[in-house]
């Protein structure tokens, strides 16, 4: 049985729910990624922070991205997997919710993330163009 942990991203880097948005999007560009988890200072995932949503809903909204934090951009619980669930079951929370990113919890702490790139990685190809096909639409 192949689960989260055989295809995670593993060591994931998190911007701090009180950084800045200018933070978030210097430390999205030296990492050269899109998204981000928010981490609170107990460690614990807030959620999701991607470069869409610095534009969308602070810079398009006149705010200032150099006082905006990334805790003030994470709304809602977000969607997360255990490490030990089978890949079929995170693929599965992807498609229904129709997320590109899926962050991996192991004892309520943040331990990986499976992207679709991860996806299309570890699976057949036929399985892993259906997924991203579905996950995309």
């Amino acid at each position: 049985m192949t689960t989260a942990r055989d295809i995670m991203t593993t060591a994931p880097r998190c911007v701090g729910e009180n950084e800045t948005l200018v933070d978030a999007a210097r430390l999205m560009a030296s990492l050269d990624v899109g998204a981000l988890p928010i981490c609170g200072d107990d460690k614990k995932l807030k959620g999701m922070l991607t470069d869409r949503d610095i534009v969308v809903k602070c810079l398009a909204e006149g705010g200032d991205p150099a006082s905006a934090t990334a805790g003030s951009l994470g709304q809602g619980k977000p969607v997360t997997v255990s490490v030990d669930d089978d890949i079929e079951d995170v693929l599965e929370v992807m498609k229904r919710h129709q997320i590109r990113r899926v962050p991996v919890i192991e004892d309520h702490e943040l331990v990986g993330i499976i992207s679709q790139a991860d996806v299309a990685l570890s699976l057949a190809p036929e399985e892993a163009g259906e997924t991203v096909a579905e996950i995309s639409s």
